[in-house]
């Protein structure tokens, strides 16, 4: 394997780790609650919420980078995706939250493993819609 592409390999990964954690930090800002300080007490609807979070944070970095010629670009896709999904899952929350009657943070923070696994799908549903552009 060429030398370039080893090192390509590993600058891309850094970044885009080094991106996963910052948009996961920008996620937990808009949440009721403190996700690790949950998942230290156990909280498994927390804990479900936050994997399928990070899954799809992951999902899309990597179909950024898999259609990407330039790092920059594919940082930049990934975050443009990010503030995509914020957005799809705060307005599909509202709607839970007025026609069902559902606070999905509430009720992750109180345990309920059904809030946390529907929360945590609405990223992997918003993961899968807005990939399919990339």
């Amino acid at each position: 394997m060429d030398l370039h592409i080893l090192v390509s390999m590993v600058v891309w990964t850094v970044c885009s780790v080094i991106l996963l954690f910052v948009l996961m930090y920008v996620d937990s800002l808009f949440t009721r609650y403190n996700d690790i300080e949950e998942l230290k007490a156990g909280n498994m609807a927390v804990t479900t919420r936050l994997v399928l979070k990070l899954l799809t944070q992951a999902y899309i970095l990597s179909t950024s980078i898999a259609t990407s010629n330039r790092l920059g670009e594919a940082l930049l896709v990934s975050v443009v995706s990010f503030a995509l999904l914020l957005l799809l899952e705060r307005t599909v929350r509202l709607l839970f939250a007025v026609w069902g009657k559902l606070d999905l943070d509430h009720g992750t923070q109180q345990g309920k493993i059904g809030y946390g696994l529907l929360s945590g799908s609405l990223h992997i549903v918003g993961a899968l819609i807005i990939s399919a552009f990339l």
